[in-house]
């Protein structure tokens, strides 16, 4: 095992040489496609749809009537291409008029959603960078010809808009075509013949948002971020298992966390990839932790012996980390700081909900220790005794009956849902909470797929498979009313406009995070 030492901003990183080689060598082949827009749209204000904007058609076959609009200066046409797409797009342009005496200066806007056709970008007033929002004025000097932007879009629509030419000659758009790219393969999708329209539905949604986000690693977003991120792998990989098989991509990420932890042991929370793997200095202890489901999910379905050798340490390790954050009485230290992502909610606190993840997670490392008949496994029983216990004691209010969290003693569904997971109570208990919490609706709410996601496995866990059915139709089911094509990071029945960034025109509108209804229907036959 060959090590390199390496500081990156506040964080010293601990490569191994020989994970990050046999991460390399896995990375996949990009399928490629090439689809064109399907009709001509205008978008139109209506305060009855998501973010108070609507498409309506102006013309279908775009092949026969895009090239016939004429554009000069000032005028602008909508396509859209019926669906989601990740890719690189080329233009064939064709001059009207004389021949053209000055360049043609252009603007492109990319858009996941009508309102991105609508809005100016330059009123977004958010706090991630502007630079997400996919805009490019282009020059075309040479006419005609074809204009090919290298890089990488995520979209629905495209509007064009003519910023000048000159005054002897307008011009036509002849063709469009997006080169879609992606490393999963649709020949090795189970085709899905459901009895419930809806849950076909779902299940196409969540398909098509996996397939986006999976390129050279599976990636959180491919519209923002572009990044792997822990817990999303976790959520992609187990929805790979059953649609697209892509199991290698799952190992190549998990070597691809093992070989850049800081000198701690500890796993970052996720990884740049371009132009070389760089870990961020985001450091989660739930995501962390996460690494050891994660390893403990793709050995259950490939039973990779030794990949499963090779990373136990690593795994193992997280568990040490993690233990070493309790405090005297066996719980998670409470901290202002953002040591725990658990769900976007800003009044969350982290506390107990850390407490079940680390439970969660030390049941299964101590799976995978008796697989490997490992020196560590009468520890590991021992410890997840006293943690355990450590919550009940420590965590649990019999005045609210309800798992409490904090100095604040606060009840969220976040710690409720993870405590479920944990097997922290029994199988009945567990589901008389679940069950509790979702007549009362008490404290603080769910605000992510990400966070829906456990919920509905906590409700199959406990035995209420209509419910989780009834309740994944209503938060996806709601989105693909809504008019999701993919899914998306964030979505909130009650405000739809909800963005922890400040504005939701930089929502990510294709989420890794979301792709897991069809896990649900495929794994549990829903």
């Amino acid at each position: 095992m060959s090590e390199m030492l390496q500081k990156i901003d506040n964080s010293i990183i601990k490569k191994n040489e020989s994970f990050a080689a046999k991460a390399e060598t896995l990375k996949p082949t990009l399928l490629q496609r090439e689809q064109r827009p399907e009709r001509i749209v205008r978008v139109v204000p209506d305060e009855q749809v998501i973010h108070g904007w609507r498409v309506e058609q102006e013309e279908a076959a775009v092949a026969e009537h895009l090239p016939a609009r004429v554009l000069g200066k000032g005028d602008q046409v909508i396509v859209d291409f019926g669906d989601h797409q990740v890719g690189s797009l080329s233009i064939k342009i064709k001059p009207v008029g004389s021949p053209p005496d000055a360049p043609l200066y252009l603007k492109l806007t990319f858009g996941e959603m009508p309102v991105e056709m609508a809005v100016p970008f330059f009123e977004y007033d958010g706090w991630l960078s502007r630079s997400w929002l996919q805009e490019e004025y282009v020059h075309v000097d040479v006419l005609p010809g074809v204009l090919k932007l290298d890089r990488r879009y995520s979209f629905r629509y495209l509007k064009l808009e003519v910023v000048d030419t000159s005054p002897k000659y307008k011009v036509s758009f002849e063709d469009i075509c997006c080169t879609t790219v992606t490393s999963g393969d649709r020949n090795r999708v189970r085709e899905l013949h459901h009895s419930d329209p809806e849950l076909q539905a779902i299940d196409r949604v969540s398909i098509k948002t996996l397939e986006d986000c999976m390129q050279e690693v599976f990636e959180d977003g491919p519209k923002r971020d572009r990044r792997l991120w822990l817990g999303d792998l976790r959520l992609q990989a187990i929805a790979n298992y059953d649609t697209f098989q892509n199991n290698e991509l799952v190992k190549r990420c998990l070597y691809l966390f093992a070989a850049f932890p800081n000198d701690k042991g500890q796993v970052a929370a996720n990884l740049f990839i371009k132009p070389e793997v760089i870990p961020d200095d985001t450091f989660l202890f739930d995501y962390s932790l996460l690494f050891v489901s994660t390893l403990h999910d793709y050995y259950l379905v490939t039973k990779d012996q030794e990949t499963l050798e090779e990373l136990w340490p690593t795994a193992l390790r997280q568990i040490e980390i993690g233990l070493e954050q309790l405090d005297e009485r066996l719980i998670v230290q409470d901290s202002e700081i953002w040591y725990s992502f658990i769900d976007w909610h800003p009044e969350l606190n982290k506390q107990a909900p850390s407490q079940a993840v680390l439970i969660y997670a030390m049941k299964q490392a101590l799976h995978l220790a008796e697989l490997l008949q490992d020196d560590s496994r009468d520890v590991l029983r021992r410890q997840i005794d006293e943690v355990q216990a450590a919550a009940i004691q420590h965590l649990w209010s019999e005045v609210e009956q309800y798992f409490v969290s904090g100095k604040g003693r606060q009840v969220s569904w976040a710690t409720q849902v993870w405590m479920v997971l944990a097997g922290v109570l029994d199988k009945e208990k567990s589901r008389e909470l679940l069950l509790r919490l979702l007549a009362e609706q008490p404290g603080i709410p769910l605000m992510t797929p990400y966070m829906m996601h456990h919920l509905i496995e906590a409700l199959i866990q406990v035995g209420e498979r209509d419910r989780a059915i009834l309740e994944m139709k209503q938060y996806w089911g709601g989105m693909v009313r809504d008019g999701a094509d993919t899914f998306w990071e964030l979505y909130d029945l009650h405000n739809k406009k909800f963005s922890p960034y400040g504005s939701y025109l930089i929502n990510s509108y294709c989420h890794a995070w979301s792709c897991t209804p069809t896990y649900f229907i495929r794994k549990y036959k829903l």
